[in-house]
């Protein structure tokens, strides 16, 4: 699996509702108080995110969800791919593991159950589950770009 197997798959994503896209904008504060709430209070967070960085990980739980917004709102494969594999390389390299995005998908989709409506969490869940699953990919991809000498990232 490499980039182009992800952007692929990041294509069969659905346009998400006018309805859904609203409802995610609006409960993106509501969001964020329950994600930090539920990722703060696991013991392991440290070992997930590195030390000293909480306030760092609080911070991309904000940019995650105005970024999803965003991609709800008018959905675009390319800038989601590119985004996440961004994503992973700066914050691998502050010291976040890759169980952090495991850890923090998992916390997502159960705030997002638990806040959105059945109809809205239906229509935004493909796109939680696809990062989930692709977790690995991300990974290797971000790494390889990473390891090339002629990388731009």
């Amino acid at each position: 699996m490499d980039k182009m197997s992800l952007l692929s798959t990041a294509r069969l994503l659905k346009q998400v509702s006018e309805k859904a896209s609203n409802e995610f904008n609006q409960k993106s504060e509501q969001l964020v108080l329950k994600i930090n709430t539920l990722m703060l209070e696991r013991t392991d967070i440290e070992s997930l995110v590195g030390e000293d960085n909480i306030n760092m990980m609080t911070d991309n739980h904000s940019n995650h969800v105005r970024f999803i917004a965003s991609i709800l709102n008018n959905n675009n494969p390319e800038v989601l791919v590119e985004t996440i594999l961004w994503v992973f390389r700066a914050y691998r390299s502050h010291g976040f593991t890759t169980n952090y995005w495991a850890a923090q998908l998992n916390s997502w989709i159960i705030v997002l159950k638990e806040t959105m409506t059945a109809d809205s969490f239906m229509e935004i869940y493909p796109y939680y589950e696809w990062m989930q699953i692709n977790i690995p990919i991300f990974a290797k991809v971000s790494a390889e770009n990473l390891e090339s000498p002629n990388s731009m990232y």
